[in-house]
């Protein structure tokens, strides 16, 4: 991709996801010229349990961040900017005297909250939750993962520790211990900011007990949260964006206004459509949320909102057939392997390691496979798991166009599975409209790169920038009978798995 800019200098942009931290150096015409990347180890001490561990995730963005600059072979103070995005919704508590955490952070896939959340559904607090922030209550969210984290850590001084999700923990190490602090779109994934007034919201603070003075300030996401505290790579960098990853995504692919959507295959499959300056409710288990926020030349917060649906488990379901099961070696293989046979045998998968998310919310399904027969291949398998993941988003897309009056005619993904071709003929297939992948598929990075850049002067035009975007195929459309067919039995599948503890 190049840029037009008279711009001189570089952007940092750290992509801190769930199963790995990434750092890119982004050149004045929107060029990679150094990257670095290190894998996260996942904690699981029971099942449905997933946690992180804080110091490895800060030494690992030093790590990154350190030699991406190196590799570029630049000079720290030619970097205009930092942007930032992460991992949504996992959240973790610390010491603010000794920086210590005081336990590993509690990761968005982590199901151990289910019962509170069961309690707080029964109490009869699900609509008044939604209305004030858009959610659903599920353990997905941040506000029982803080819950259970002031519940079991012990005694604890609240007057002296700090609590917050990665932007923030990464944030307040960033900058020396100086500013405590998040942005809008992570916020809105707490389950505890207003949808409305974009603050903490009071009410929900007292319905789960959670003191405000232990929470970060919220900021634009677009704005100066800061400078890197000079003893880290050797330059105090101004940090101008923090973004939550999905947001950072829908930014990078220009998805500013209502009617552009986008799908990122990650660990899980995010689909996230613009819906302007104005709340858009939904009456099909999406969320409503908030894509970005900037203030304006007048001080005004500009304020754009999104709809979304989260599906827990994509990219994680191929990772466990290569490190769980160890049915694969590397998950470039998923895609030679399913072309290996013509159908997948009969074999259907439900993938719900996590509960399952967007439309069905239901934490207490588990992942499963159906309709193995002693025929069956490591390649129906494979084939099987890939579906799946094809599936969730049609589930998602169908509710979008229920409430939409303009149905979605593209879909434009990103994220590590839209490598896999398969996948996304399937895809393009079995939702019976195009898919686009760009050549870039780094578009979570790129979004946090170009809302700093942005922020800081660095470039002028986000129409500009997000003009210039190189398409590296279209997948057209082949449906047939068998396809839709081999959904509605998916379907049956899934229902199983929802039933699967009665």
């Amino acid at each position: 991709m190049t840029l037009d800019s008279t711009a001189s200098g570089y952007i940092l942009a750290l992509d801190l996801g769930t199963t790995g931290n990434r750092a890119f150096v982004f050149n004045a015409v929107g060029q990679i010229v150094g990257q670095a990347y290190k894998e996260l180890t996942q904690y699981y001490p029971q099942p449905g349990w997933l946690e992180h561990d804080p110091q490895e995730i800060w030494q690992d963005t030093l790590w990154v961040m350190q030699n991406a600059i190196a590799t570029a072979q630049i000079s720290p103070d030619a970097i205009a900017a930092l942007g930032l995005t992460v991992q949504r919704e996992t959240c973790l508590i610390w010491d603010k005297t000794t920086g210590k955490p005081l336990h590993k952070a509690i990761v968005w896939q982590d199901r151990r909250t289910a019962p509170l959340c069961h309690q707080l559904q029964a109490q009869g607090y699900a609509a008044e939750i939604y209305q004030r922030t858009g959610l659903v209550i599920d353990a997905y969210f941040s506000a029982t993962k803080l819950v259970w984290l002031l519940d079991n850590v012990g005694d604890i001084d609240l007057n002296n520790i700090l609590a917050g999700t990665i932007d923030t923990w990464v944030l307040w190490n960033l900058t020396g211990g100086k500013v405590h602090a998040t942005d809008h779109s992570n916020a809105s994934r707490t389950m505890l900011m207003n949808l409305k007034t974009c603050e903490w919201d009071e009410t929900l603070l007292e319905i789960f007990k959670i003191p405000a003075q232990i929470l970060p300030q919220i900021q634009p996401s677009l704005g100066r949260f800061g400078v890197t505290d000079k003893a880290l790579v050797g330059a105090e960098i101004p940090i101008t964006a923090i973004l939550g990853d999905q947001q950072a995504a829908l930014f990078g692919h220009g998805c500013d206004r209502p009617g552009l959507m986008k799908c990122t295959y990650g660990t899980g499959s995010f689909l996230v459509a613009h819906t302007g300056s104005e709340i858009v409710r939904s009456q099909n288990q999406l969320i409503s949320t908030l894509a970005w926020t900037q203030t304006n030349d007048i001080g005004k917060l500009n304020i754009g909102y999104a709809l979304e649906g989260s599906m827990f488990t994509s990219g994680a379901c191929i990772q466990w057939l290569r490190d769980g099961i160890k049915l694969i070696n590397t998950a470039g293989e998923t895609e030679a392997m399913a072309n290996q046979v013509s159908d997948n045998g009969g074999v259907y998968f439900v993938p719900a390691f996590s509960g399952l998310g967007a439309p069905h919310w239901d934490m207490n399904a588990r992942g499963t496979f159906f309709g193995i027969t002693a025929s069956v291949q490591p390649q129906h398998l494979v084939r099987a798991v890939l579906e799946a993941i094809a599936y969730q988003v049609v589930e998602v897309v169908q509710a979008i166009n229920t409430y939409s009056p303009t149905p979605m005619g593209r879909l434009i993904v990103d994220g590590g599975a839209c490598e896999n071709n398969f996948l996304m003929q399937f895809q393009a297939d079995v939702l019976g409209i195009p898919v686009e992948r760009p050549k870039m598929r780094d578009t979570t990075v790129q979004g946090a790169a170009f809302g700093a850049g942005l922020a800081a002067g660095f470039w002028d035009s986000y129409t500009k920038l997000v003009s210039q975007r190189q398409i590296d195929r279209i997948f057209e459309p082949n449906q047939s009978r068998d396809v839709l067919a081999n959904f509605a039995t998916w379907q049956k599948a899934v229902q199983r798995s929802l039933d699967w503890v009665d």
